[in-house]
């Protein structure tokens, strides 16, 4: 049987629901939502996991860790080893302050560029795992601390602006799964810089 990994990576309750360092949980709960998936807690994995079942022999599963983000790559680490899925296989949606909010890239390389829970990813997993890239823009100030930032909640105008995009970050997504990450970052990493709904 093949299986697919796809993590979203956030923080645990709900006091960090609605953070900036959570839309990776916002937008695999988007996915989970849109194909009629339930939730259910798997404490010996330390995650919430939604299975997809897609055709016979093809499953896609969802994970939201609950370690909270800094030692996400531990319960990834027990997903991987217990599903025999290599991590070439696993698809993390997360936030990240390098790019302007609203709009995603797709990546399979690269450091953990400040963020934490892709730190624990390569010291537990090793790199090779897939990266959708969600934008949530720079500090501002640009002084800011970055936790202080990733932990904050965003603005008003900023969460219209995700609200509206959920939709197409649920469909990014879908075509990294459906078509791979090549595919993916031709369409997805070069849209315009001022019209992203443009493919």
């Amino acid at each position: 049987m093949s299986v697919t990994l796809i993590a979203g990576l956030g923080n645990p309750g709900r006091e960090y629901a609605a953070t900036r360092h959570n839309l990776g949980f916002t937008v695999i709960d988007a996915l989970a939502a849109a194909e009629g998936l339930k939730w259910k807690s798997e404490s010996r994995f330390e995650s919430e996991t939604a299975r997809w079942d897609v055709r016979p022999g093809v499953t896609r599963l969802l994970v939201k860790p609950q370690t909270y983000m800094n030692d996400s790559g531990r319960a990834l680490r027990l997903l991987l080893d217990f599903h025999k899925v290599p991590v070439d296989a696993l698809i993390v949606a997360y936030d990240d302050f390098t790019i302007e909010t609203g709009r995603v890239k797709v990546s399979v390389t690269g450091s953990a560029g400040g963020h934490n829970g892709v730190a624990s990813l390569l010291e537990h997993l090793g790199s090779g795992f897939i990266r959708y890239r969600l934008g949530i823009g720079a500090p501002r100030p640009a002084d800011m601390d970055i936790k202080d930032f990733v932990l904050g909640k965003f603005s008003t105008e900023q969460t219209t602006l995700i609200d509206q995009k959920l939709n197409t970050f649920v469909d990014g997504l879908r075509l990294l799964i459906t078509r791979g990450p090549a595919d993916a970052m031709n369409l997805l990493n070069r849209r315009d810089h001022h019209d992203p709904e443009q493919a």
